[in-house]
């Protein structure tokens, strides 16, 4: 009986699809699934977790040939976000939500083979919306896509350690993730490692805006800046830049997905926060690490040991208190608190810089 008869269409309007997943019954339990039965068992297979999730986008930006990505990711509460921008090919408005039906591909005559598995049977974006609560895109032809995903992680679980960079060491095949959690950063840093020739950025939603600002600002002189109309003009990823005031660049990040404060589009109109370093050069080209000294075993017997999940969740504490003198004082904060252990005390180290 084929998957397009009238019967089985009219039940189907009738009961709902969930009560007809069959197609025909050959009998002794075998059976042949209709195939929008089979579409949904293949996309709860492909996303076993949020962080499949984000293979599945990076795979997309770069089967749209994009040379550039940018990453977000935030998490409130139980809600996990996902933007990732990208300056590829992008989508025509009219297919802008159909891309996320099964099928639907723009790589009729190519697959591409990855570690992840085979890519390019249009299933991927159908599998990601599927498996979260919420998919949207934002894209213009030639100018660049911007999809936001956000995910009940309750009900898409994510690896409990999300800050952990992993280790990238270098072989005879080229550098790769040797150990780490497999977590978000952990997919993106693989993701760099295998096409070094994209430029991919992984931060929070302010770290992604002011580093699109700043690699704007590079591309286009100041009067492409000051006469824009942040409309066709630019590339997705460049239109924040564009933005007159704070206000506008809030309003600019947010058509991308990317939510920012206006005391933070301030900041970055103001050239205030450091942009990010890519992926590539942040964990593969970064300087080799000291070599550790050597230890006594016997002097450090008693000395304080503190795991590094808990020094991470202590410096993120110390990084929220540190708000507070810096909305007082006008301080900025310079990376991350540096946290150091020894025998009989815990040292804390911030580095800053003071506004003019």
């Amino acid at each position: 009986m084929p998957d397009h008869d009238p019967l089985i269409d009219l039940v189907a309007s009738v009961s709902g699809e969930e009560y007809l997943k069959v197609e025909e019954d050959l009998g002794d339990g075998y059976v042949r699934l209709r195939v929008s039965e089979a579409e949904r068992r293949q996309a709860e297979h492909d996303i076993q977790g949020f962080e499949d999730v984000v293979v599945e986008l990076l795979r997309n930006s770069r089967d749209a040939h994009a040379k550039r990505i940018f990453v977000a990711t935030s998490r409130d509460g139980e809600l996990r976000t996902l933007v990732v921008v990208d300056d590829g090919a992008g989508v025509p408005g009219h297919l802008q939500d159909r891309i996320f039906e099964p099928r639907v591909t723009s790589k009729l005559d190519t697959m591409t083979t990855d570690r992840w598995g085979v890519h390019g049977r249009g299933m991927a974006l159908f599998s990601v919306r599927s498996s979260v609560r919420d998919a949207t895109v934002v894209s213009a032809p030639h100018r660049g896509l911007a999809i936001q995903v956000v995910a009940d992680t309750e009900v898409l679980g994510e690896r409990a350690d999300q800050s952990t960079w992993p280790v990238v060491e270098n072989s005879s095949d080229g550098p790769d993730v040797v150990r780490g959690p497999h977590n978000i950063v952990r997919r993106v840093v693989e993701f760099a490692c295998d096409h070094p020739d994209v430029d991919v950025y992984f931060g929070s939603p302010t770290e992604i805006v002011s580093t699109m600002c700043a690699d704007a600002r590079k591309a286009l002189d100041a009067s492409e800046l000051m006469f824009a109309d942040d409309d066709a003009r630019f590339p997705l990823w460049q239109r924040p830049a564009a933005s007159a005031d704070a206000a506008e660049l809030v309003a600019a990040s947010a058509r991308l997905g990317l939510d920012i404060s206006e005391r933070t589009g301030h900041r970055i109109l103001s050239q205030e926060l450091a942009p990010l370093d890519s992926v590539w050069d942040h964990a593969v080209e970064e300087e080799e690490p000291e070599a550790e000294p050597t230890i006594d075993i016997y002097k450090d017997r008693r000395s304080v040991r503190i795991h590094g999940s808990d020094l991470e969740d202590f410096k993120r504490e110390l990084q929220d208190a540190f708000d507070t003198l810096s909305q007082r004082y006008y301080l900025h904060l310079k990376g991350e608190p540096r946290v150091t252990v020894t025998k009989d005390e815990i040292r804390v180290r911030f580095q800053i810089e003071k506004e003019d």
